[in-house]
């Protein structure tokens, strides 16, 4: 099989849309699975998606749809996972057929639960599938910003570079730029700590702590990542690069940001539980802090904020009383 040969997208929300938009403007056809038959038929109906990115046009004659994610898995090639973390575990523990010859590309910002392992870690794990075989897709890059046809930078990771540039030019256009790169694990743990460090900006801003405030938040926590990150996969980076600082920034401060907008919620007052209950998408942020948390307590990095982000989340501490404490640790 030539790389990548058919390509599936697995999800149904907004990143999922969003990419499967960038690949129908280079492949003949992709498959889509999405766990539900009455969104699929009303995707076809309509000739969008009903749930997420609804103003995004597809024409449904090059789409396959499916949902049966056996089906799908069989029939294709590469499997472009794009499935929010908490809920990755329970669609992959309905794959029974053989994937261990399939190239898989995680698009999932996110560490799996209760396992604290990267995507590709448990999918190396549980399915056997070759290292030069799993690819990683992150940086700056909101769906919403993809979907509005917005310049976007992607970062994609492979042990094996080759098999990166190939499948760089599968969601490459003229906005959308690719960018690609070895650095696995150091791709994967920074979009987990970017979705924490993004409630810690926005309990800032629902705070009205300011702007001075926030950017030296924002400057602590790249240097924080850094640690992390270092600690976990020692190997050259330039941190500063888009799929780490850039990814961060963009998660900090855009209003299309749903780890700041429920961070903001809880720096206005919001409980941790109303806030949860109020976000139509999932903050995924608040899932990292946890397994990061319990990673580190192995590492034992130096993470201050992600320490206050995890004090507020599962201790109960009142978002006042952490900031104020993490503002004397900020350098």
């Amino acid at each position: 099989m030539e790389f990548p040969g058919k390509i599936a997208v697995m999800g149904g929300g907004s990143w999922a849309t969003a990419l499967a938009k960038l690949l129908l403007r280079n492949c003949e056809t992709v498959e889509w699975y999405m766990r539900r038959d009455d969104r699929i038929e009303e995707f076809k109906r309509e000739g969008h998606n009903p749930a997420y990115l609804t103003d995004v046009e597809f024409d449904t004659s090059r789409i396959f749809f499916s949902s049966d994610i056996n089906e799908v898995c069989r029939n294709c090639d590469t499997l472009l996972l794009a499935t929010p973390s908490p809920y990755f575990k329970d669609h992959a523990a309905k794959i029974n057929v053989d994937i261990s010859q399939k190239a898989v590309v995680s698009a999932i910002k996110g560490i799996v639960p209760d396992e604290n392992m990267l995507v590709t870690d448990y999918m190396a794990q549980k399915f056997g599938i070759a290292r030069d075989n799993l690819l990683v897709i992150s940086g700056p890059c909101h769906a919403e910003e993809i979907a509005l046809d917005r310049i976007s930078y992607l970062t994609i990771g492979c042990h094996n570079l080759q098999r990166s540039k190939d499948f760089a030019k599968c969601i490459s256009s003229k906005n959308s730029h690719t960018i690609t790169s070895t650095d696995v694990d150091g791709i994967e743990y920074a979009a987990v700590l970017k979705n924490v460090y993004a409630i810690a900006a926005g309990i800032i801003h629902g705070m009205k702590r300011g702007d001075n405030f926030l950017a030296m938040l924002v400057s602590n926590a790249i240097r924080e990542m850094e640690r992390f990150v270092h600690a976990v996969s020692p190997r050259p980076r330039q941190i500063c690069d888009s799929v780490y600082l850039g990814d961060l920034l963009v998660t900090s401060y855009s209003r299309f940001s749903r780890n700041h907008n429920f961070g903001s919620m809880i720096g206005k007052g919001y409980s941790v539980k109303a806030a949860r209950m109020e976000m139509e998408q999932t903050a995924e942020g608040y899932y990292g802090t946890k397994c990061i948390h319990d990673i580190n307590q192995r590492r034992q990095v130096d993470m201050p904020i992600l320490d206050t982000v995890y004090d507020i989340l599962y201790r109960g501490v009142p978002a006042y009383r952490a900031i104020s404490a993490l503002s004397d640790k900020l350098k």
